[in-house]
């Protein structure tokens, strides 16, 4: 007779000795994971602040400070770090297939602890990057180190502990239980048929509960109060969701071609002379800041944040400008997320849409960009839907804002055939032993 799955429930399985250490262990991890989320978020906006600092002071220093960071950093990756470029999200995704030497390599205890300092400093020198891909990095990496610490190394744990700890990292990043519990079933167990038990939805719960304790009861953008009329939701609701959808799959499509092996001459470069392109793409950035305004710097939450609020701190260009300052921050090869810039260029984008429709409340267009934008990059459309409602704490757009995602999933589709993370985790699960290229 075959044995019990070990999320059955029964008398028996309810008094295992075992089951009941694995419980413990997986929240006991969760919190560990909470607790590095908030030191990492504390951590990157003391950075940010001082680099906006240096450049209230003299502009012209980010010359010589962004691209003297992304050099540092890019070296720093280049010198055994290499499982520390990117978002983290991919490693997360790969790791749950990968044999047990190579998931090492990419998901170590030493890999999180460096993954979140260099992107602390990609931070402190104004890197368009967000924290919250390499949280989901280094709280799989930390909940796999804790778990084999305490014994549960087998395959099917060590899956387990990684698909927790990633989700445990979201969740505390954003404050978003509710985020991370979607994100972990349908970006880093949907594809690979890991199930996803009832002691894993603890676990991720915990970690959202210890963020909510030490950081309080906090939505991330505020509250909005953001409504749709039926009479402007037929216009405004397709046009977001299409319009961002290719907008996000452009952008996850770009990403594709820049850390791929074509152009050669492109691929030759970051292969050889990472030190150099990184260099040139902090050049870039740090013109792109000093031409159209400090947005093109760091996660652009202040500047997104405005938006949806109804209180502009940027002009109609913020959005294309952001656009551009992710792509060059990520085509750097340094370690750093994509969640948070993409929510501030989704809002650049509807509010240039407002231009179109003026009829229609400023923050409900920005809300739908916002969520329209990342499920086209992301092509995660629950999640997206989920982390825009829980930051904004509005639950009046919930239709509005699962048509438009929905929408933007299949927009995106049309560009980037495949979901960008699990183009990015594929390449890692294919590339040679040898091989030096971009997670």
């Amino acid at each position: 007779m075959t044995p019990p799955a070990d999320d059955e429930t029964g008398l028996g399985l309810l008094l295992s000795t075992q089951l009941w250490k694995r419980r413990l262990a997986l929240w006991g991890g969760a919190v560990l994971v909470a607790l590095a989320a908030i030191l990492f978020a504390r951590a990157a906006d003391l950075a940010f602040s001082l680099f906006r600092k240096v450049l209230q002071r003299s502009p012209g220093w980010t010359l010589i400070l962004t691209p003297a960071t992304f050099a540092v950093v890019a070296w720093c990756t280049r010198h055994g770090l290499e499982a520390t470029r990117g978002s983290g999200i991919p490693q997360v995704i790969a790791g749950l297939e990968m044999p047990p030497a190579l998931r090492q390599k990419h998901l170590s205890l030493k890999v999180a602890v460096a993954k979140l300092v260099l992107t602390v400093i990609g931070m402190l020198g104004g890197a368009s990057i967000g924290r919250e891909g390499p949280t989901v990095h280094v709280g799989a990496g930390l909940m796999q180190a804790f778990g084999r610490w305490l014994g549960f190394s087998s395959e099917q744990q060590v899956q387990r502990f990684l698909l927790a700890g990633g989700a445990a990292g979201l969740a505390a990043a954003f404050n978003t239980p509710l985020a991370g519990v979607v994100f972990a079933i349908e970006e880093l167990s949907g594809t690979y048929e890991h199930r996803f038990s009832g002691t894993l939805l603890t676990a991720v719960i915990v970690g959202g509960v210890v963020s909510l304790a030490l950081l309080g009861n906090y939505t991330y953008f505020g509250t909005v109060h953001a409504q749709l009329s039926l009479s402007s939701a037929w216009l405004a609701v397709p046009l977001c969701g299409i319009l961002c959808g290719l907008a996000g799959g452009l952008f996850s499509r770009l990403i594709l071609v820049v850390t791929a092996d074509s152009p050669p001459w492109l691929a030759r470069l970051r292969q050889t002379h990472p030190v150099m392109l990184a260099t040139v793409c902090g050049v870039l950035l740090a013109g792109l800041g000093l031409g159209f305004g400090d947005g093109a710097f760091g996660t652009g939450y202040e500047q997104a944040r405005g938006l949806v609020q109804g209180q502009a701190l940027v002009g109609h260009e913020f959005g294309v400008v952001k656009f551009i300052a992710n792509l060059v921050s990520y085509a750097a090869a340094i370690p750093g997320g994509l969640f948070s810039p993409a929510l501030a260029v989704g809002a650049g984008f509807g509010y240039n849409l407002s231009a179109l429709l003026p009829h229609v409340p400023v923050p409900s267009l920005v809300l739908l960009g916002m969520c329209g934008y990342l499920a086209g990059v992301t092509q995660a459309p629950l999640t997206s839907a989920v982390i825009a409602m829980e930051m904004t704490d509005n639950q009046d757009m919930l239709l509005p804002i699962l048509t438009t995602v929905l929408l933007a999933r299949t927009a995106s589709a049309l560009i980037c055939r495949q979901p960008l993370y699990k183009a990015l985790a594929q390449r890692l699960l294919t590339a040679p032993p040898q091989r030096d290229g971009r997670p």
